[in-house]
């Protein structure tokens, strides 16, 4: 099942629509009125402001407070439609892009598209298990360019090919939710703490055959490795392919649709690709999932 375009559209046709969308969400949560108590509560909207008044007591709420759109004089038909891309589109949207398709400033849509981020990243917290467990796929990649250094009579020298890289660890449980984080390198002293934080006691991890690894039995878990120096990568069910899948896709998406990201705001593309991952059997559901962690700040 899909969320079209022309649906979206006539679900939300203007700010009126987008607004009450937002309130009835709040509503759905909260039903009373905060001035006089009533519940449920009934509100009218009020001219020209985002706001309503309890029809019976006439006190003003304003959904949009507490939300993205709180301080923005971006419509929220702008920011609706935003949120609706960055979920429709399997490698998510550009700041450029989003600047051709609202019409806004570039700066404009470079703080929308990581609002939005940051958003995802919120929903998906909420509704990804504080820890994973059963079998658990490891992996750490690196996401970046290389360093040129120069050039000489063959051509551009390139630096350590580490040195212009990010390295992000990402867990995936079988069957389950992905969690991903940007670290400093792959060194125990980095990747360990993490797993202990998102990885339930007990569990198996599956991983390669890196050496800061290998206290992980000693830490309560089962511990299964692949040797790809030997060139081993399938054994049984003993393997990194769901881990190695979302690696090649995230990579893919940075370059073809971003160009290339900031080891900064790096960990927000982590997130929207981990949000987009964690409701790839729902993806009509995706926006409306947005949208309930919008009124729900």
């Amino acid at each position: 099942m899909k969320y079209t375009k022309k649906q979206f559209q006539a679900q939300y046709s203007d700010d009126g629509a987008c607004l009450n969308a937002i309130l009835e969400r709040q509503l759905e949560r909260d039903p009373s009125c905060h001035g006089c108590g009533v519940t449920p509560a009934k509100f009218h909207r009020i001219t020209g402001r985002r706001g309503y008044a309890c029809q019976d007591c006439g006190h003003h709420i304003f959904p949009c407070v507490g939300t993205i759109f709180e301080h923005s004089s971006t419509t929220l038909t702008d920011w609706f439609y935003a949120m609706y891309l960055m979920t429709a589109t399997r490698n998510g949207v550009s700041g450029k892009e989003l600047q051709r398709q609202l019409g806004v400033t570039y700066k404009c849509a470079w703080r929308i598209g990581h609002q939005i981020r940051n958003l995802m990243a919120a929903r998906d917290k909420a509704n990804t298990p504080e820890q994973l467990s059963g079998q658990v796929e490891i992996d750490e990649t690196y996401v970046g360019g290389y360093k040129r250094i120069g050039e000489n009579r063959v051509g551009k020298q390139i630096a350590n090919w580490r040195d212009n890289k990010s390295c992000v660890m990402g867990m995936v449980e079988r069957g389950g939710a992905f969690k991903g984080q940007v670290v400093p390198d792959n060194k125990r002293v980095n990747l360990l703490p993490v797993v202990l934080k998102n990885i339930a006691y007990g569990a198996t991890a599956i991983t390669d055959e890196l050496a800061s690894y290998k206290k992980l039995p000693k830490l309560g878990y089962k511990h299964e490795f692949i040797r790809h120096g030997l060139k081993e990568y399938v054994r049984g069910d003993i393997h990194t392919n769901r881990i190695e899948g979302f690696w090649s896709h995230l990579k893919r998406g940075i370059s073809s649709t971003h160009v290339s990201v900031s080891r900064k705001h790096l960990q927000k593309y982590v997130n929207e690709f981990a949000f987009r991952y964690n409701n790839r059997h729902a993806p009509a559901d995706m926006f409306a999932r947005m949208l309930a962690q919008v009124s729900n700040p």
